[in-house]
């Protein structure tokens, strides 16, 4: 920790938000043996028609309830799980107290934690909310002499941070009198591509300065060593084609296979990206592993999430339902049947956390 905090101070400062959640983040030291699940974005509503966890509250009770609690994981709510700009705390906890008995349970393995995002930072004043004890504002995971920071990503943005008092309250009368009876849509950062984009950015140069990595959500779109979906699709097609010539001809075939099933899954993403904003997460030339993000939990066909596994960090897919092409691991990593459930976890990347802060320090 003072390691990092001294290396921001001999630089100039030009991420004050970030660096005060650095400074002041309670500190938690990983074991050799610790699991942690991280997810984001839950946005849970009053099970109406406009809470969006509603789709995936049973994948998200599963996933906790029949993997993660039997697993020995500890749990990090890194920002935005209820949606407090729509509905009201007690309507939320009346409406998923099963859930909240999920999330209290996950202190016996370890601990449990929450921070809060933009769309609900207002629980710092809830005296009657069921996590008022786990709520926090950032949390550092010290990995040896090395730094994790843990927050929800909305602080990078001066915008939302300084007008957040007033702006937040116009909002909420927006969304919950104007917007929630006409139906309109929350346009908000998970949308705007550009503004997804500046905030990314943002952390990103932020995380390399300080030579940490940041674990985010946010933005609502899962990133792994600061790479989105395409790049590292990009990547593994690389790796495939400089492997095919050395291969023999079996191995070719099943190159070729390969090749042409992450051309699919790159072609659908680019086509999918004119609608909702998808694109690379370069921020510059060199891709430096400083920024992760649990992206989020109320995708239309599944939740993603990070785990950290002893020395391993890894971006996992939770679904339900047959595997279709969209839901192939850049990293051949098969699909996980989740007992007689009818869901599936499947890795998407995973690496060394030596690895990770290795490429930081010699990069950054």
């Amino acid at each position: 920790m003072k390691n990092a905090i001294v290396h921001m101070r001999l630089h100039q400062k030009k991420h004050p938000h970030l660096e005060r959640l650095l400074e002041k983040a309670k500190t938690i030291t990983l074991g050799s043996d610790t699991k942690v699940l991280i997810i984001s974005d839950l946005h849970m509503g009053n099970g109406g028609r406009r809470d969006e966890f509603k789709r995936n509250a049973l994948l998200v009770r599963s996933m906790l309830h029949d993997y993660y609690l039997p697993e020995k994981y500890s749990l990090v709510l890194n920002g935005d799980v209820e949606e407090l700009f729509k509905f009201s705390v007690e309507s939320i906890q009346d409406q998923w107290r099963e859930i909240y008995d999920l999330f209290l349970q996950f202190e016996k393995n370890g601990f449990l934690w929450k921070t809060c995002g933009n769309h609900d930072a207002d629980l710092f004043e809830e005296r009657n909310y069921r996590l008022s004890k786990h709520l926090l504002e950032s949390i550092r995971f010290a990995w040896g002499d090395e730094s994790m920071l843990l927050f929800h990503g909305h602080q990078a943005s001066i915008l939302l941070w300084e007008t957040y008092p007033v702006v937040s309250r116009a909002v909420v009368l927006f969304l919950r009198y104007v917007a929630k009876p006409m139906g309109i849509r929350n346009f908000s950062t998970a949308y705007n591509s550009r503004r997804r984009f500046a905030i990314e950015k943002s952390i990103y140069d932020f995380s390399n300065q300080a030579k940490i990595v940041s674990i985010i959500g946010h933005t609502h779109r899962p990133l792994f060593e600061s790479l989105s979906k395409v790049d590292h699709l990009n990547y593994r097609i690389e790796e495939l084609c400089r492997a095919y010539p050395a291969a023999v001809p079996e191995e070719r075939r099943l190159i070729h296979e390969q090749i042409g099933e992450l051309k699919t899954m790159l072609d659908a993403c680019f086509t999918e990206g004119k609608k909702i904003g998808l694109r690379s997460g370069r921020y510059n030339n060199i891709a430096i592993p400083s920024l992760f993000n649990s992206g989020c939990a109320i995708g239309k066909r599944g939740v993603t999430a990070l785990e950290i596994d002893g020395e391993r960090i890894r971006l996992v897919y939770w679904f339900k339902g047959k595997q279709g092409r969209r839901f192939v691991s850049d990293r051949t990593s098969a699909p996980e049947p989740l007992g007689d459930t009818g869901y599936f976890r499947i890795v998407l990347n995973e690496d060394h956390l030596d690895y990770v802060f290795s490429r930081i320090r010699l990069l950054a």
